[in-house]
């Protein structure tokens, strides 16, 4: 695998990234709690650090072949993100925590982000898909270790678009009136992606 097509994975996948989503949705939602937005973009990373191990140890192409696995993961992660994207809708950021809180609602925020990212039977199809058109099979590495790499690069852009995200949503509009409606709309936009997946494996 050359130096070139790390990079020309890298410029897809921040196409990818930047492509506004579920991700984007639990990253302004976290921002806007006014709370650190480390543990949200953390839990982020981890989610796809996973999907990328599933697709280098090959359970992301048996997932894929298996029309019955796929539905069931696409429904685990459709009704996350509409459960999810429902509790942001009820109680939107009040501005009245202050921003450095208890540390186990990092943690339960940290496990949401991993939700939102691992759970997304997207992702795993779009990594399944994009991944091994980078790899070269006759590389000194093996594919799986390419895979890696590539999954390593995603991550990283990953954590740091999402990390921008975040602070500047925290700096523009935290403690403002907007940041409340904001706030319910990133909360409805997960509920569209969930139940957009719902549609789309069970009906389509």
């Amino acid at each position: 695998m050359t130096a070139g097509s790390v990079f020309a994975f890298w410029g897809v996948a921040l196409l990818l990234i930047v492509v506004p989503g579920a991700d984007w949705a639990f990253t302004i939602g976290a921002g806007l709690r006014g709370r650190s937005v480390y543990p949200a973009v953390s839990g982020l990373v981890v989610g796809y650090a996973a999907v990328t191990l599933v697709v280098a140890a090959g359970v992301g192409a048996l997932v894929a072949a298996n029309p019955v696995i796929l539905t069931g993961l696409t429904v685990v992660g459709g009704l996350y993100l509409i459960w999810h994207g429902t509790t942001t809708f009820a109680r939107p950021a009040t501005f009245t925590a202050p921003a450095d809180g208890p540390a186990g609602n990092d943690w339960t925020t940290f496990l949401r982000g991993i939700g939102v990212s691992g759970l997304n039977p997207k992702g795993l199809l779009i990594f399944l898909a994009l991944l091994p058109q980078f790899t070269d099979p006759r590389g000194a590495w093996p594919v799986a270790a390419q895979i890696g790499v590539l999954g390593l690069a995603f991550m990283t852009t990953c954590g740091l678009f999402y990390l921008a995200v975040g602070r500047l949503t925290r700096a523009l509009l935290y403690g403002r009136p907007a940041g409340r409606l904001i706030s319910r709309l990133s909360g409805a936009a997960m509920i569209g992606v969930g139940a957009w997946l719902l549609i789309d494996r069970l009906l389509g």
